[in-house]
């Protein structure tokens, strides 16, 4: 448990001390109860462990089905709107900030939400959806809509979401300074009319 403290206050500079951070963080006791709930459901209580899911809702906002499997050190930062599915997976040492949506896309059955590697970080807002893998150490930007597989060290951005890195090298996200593919398109778009008006008005002019 100590430890978990300590790597929420490595992620966190607004985390003042262990003391705050396990009576004032809200992942804390979401994560704890969680762990009691997912018993549960594993030895097919499922009533009570979805009663003990929704409690603990109304107290965190933080909405984890007692199917999701979670591993360790996992940091939900505020936390308000995270809803995380059945069937996801979280590996080790991962961040998940406000509004992040862990959900399938339909009415399937069986695996029907993401998993999601170790150290991987999710921006506010983003939705990931789907039976597909979030490579290790891959960052989604913030609201971004993640439709497709990761592949590990990648940063993806956008709706839907688009692979704007990739590769061994580290990436540092802030969440701020992101490149925007959808207008990087339209600027490339732009140019090519103002290259062809140019073009139109030459001949124009040559007649």
């Amino acid at each position: 448990m100590f430890r978990y403290f300590k790597s929420i206050k490595e992620r966190d500079p607004a985390a003042r001390s262990i003391i705050s951070i396990f009576f004032n963080y809200p992942c804390v006791h979401a994560i704890f109860w969680h762990r009691i709930a997912h018993f549960f459901y594993k030895i097919h209580f499922y009533f009570l462990a979805r009663l003990i899911s929704q409690l603990v809702r109304w107290f965190t906002l933080i909405e984890i089905h007692p199917g999701a499997t979670i591993g360790k050190n996992l940091l939900i930062d505020h936390g308000c709107g995270v809803i995380i599915g059945e069937t996801t997976e979280i590996g080790d040492n991962c961040t998940i900030y406000q509004g992040v949506t862990l959900g399938g896309t339909g009415k399937d059955t069986g695996k029907r939400h993401p998993t999601i590697g170790n150290n991987v970080m999710i921006g506010a807002g983003a939705k990931v959806l789907g039976p597909f893998k979030v490579g290790d150490r891959s960052k989604i930007a913030a609201n971004a809509v993640v439709l497709n597989e990761v592949p590990p060290d990648c940063t993806c951005v956008g709706v839907p979401g688009r692979i704007v890195k990739k590769g061994e090298k580290k990436v540092d996200l802030d969440q701020i300074h992101i490149p925007d593919p959808v207008s990087q398109e339209f600027c490339r778009m732009q140019k090519e009319i103002d290259d062809l008006k140019a073009i139109i008005k030459e001949l124009k002019e040559n007649k």
